[in-house]
């Protein structure tokens, strides 16, 4: 029988850390959601695991770290989603549409809701935790739809303006009903028209305020 080869054996290792990493990241995602950023320590997840402290460590040297790769995997997916909404050779209108759309029914999930309140929570007391979240969710989307937003300037389809503020204009816009309700819980989770409601006023009030002949508005 044919000794498999150094490459096939690599591969079946990759694989295996592969998984061992997507079950740290999962056990992590649940514990800091479930008890908080300050209760989950990267003891209790090796343990759950079943591993040791310094198995747990050759994966992530911190407890920031670990914080980051979950965020990085709750996002990964929509990210990439992303870069295919804002098509830049599409219609303005549907687009925005389309984007805010998204937005909003993917922060207005159970996940998302749980986390947003876990941020806003102890940001305060761990301000590394609000800088990472905000770099790999709110800032990046911001800075996404930014370079969007800039190129249907340069076309003539919106006024000239700073695109990162126009960016956070729309998104502010969208996540002003339902998200800001279920922040405060005041609804568990919004209907399919009071979504397409919130994504039907961010959009129009935006473009009201970005078309063409608009004037900008004093400093």
């Amino acid at each position: 029988m044919t000794a498999p080869t150094d490459t096939a054996c690599l591969s079946r290792r990759e694989v295996r850390r592969r998984d061992r990493r997507d079950a740290i990241i999962a056990v992590a995602k649940r514990s800091f959601l479930e008890n908080g950023y300050a209760a989950t320590t990267m003891s209790s997840i090796a343990a759950e695991l079943g591993g040791s402290k310094g198995t747990l460590w050759s994966y992530f040297p911190g407890k920031e770290e670990l914080f980051a790769a979950v965020l990085r995997d709750a996002t990964k997916v929509y990210h990439a989603s992303l870069a295919q909404l804002l098509d830049t050779g599409g219609e303005l209108e549907p687009t925005l549409l389309r984007f805010s759309h998204d937005l909003l029914r993917k922060v207005t999930s159970p996940d998302a809701i749980a986390l947003h309140r876990l941020v806003a929570a102890e940001a305060s007391r761990f301000p590394e935790m609000g800088a990472i979240f905000h770099e790999l969710a709110p800032l990046y989307t911001r800075n996404l739809l930014a370079r969007f937003l800039e190129g249907a300037m340069d076309k003539g389809q919106l006024r000239r303006a700073d695109p990162m503020l126009a960016a956070r204009t729309l998104v502010v816009l969208t996540l002003s009903g339902c998200h800001q309700q279920m922040i405060w819980g005041e609804i568990d989770a919004p209907e399919a028209k009071q979504i397409d409601a919130d994504v039907s006023f961010a959009v129009d009030c935006f473009l009201r305020a970005y078309a063409p002949d608009a004037e900008a508005p004093n400093p």
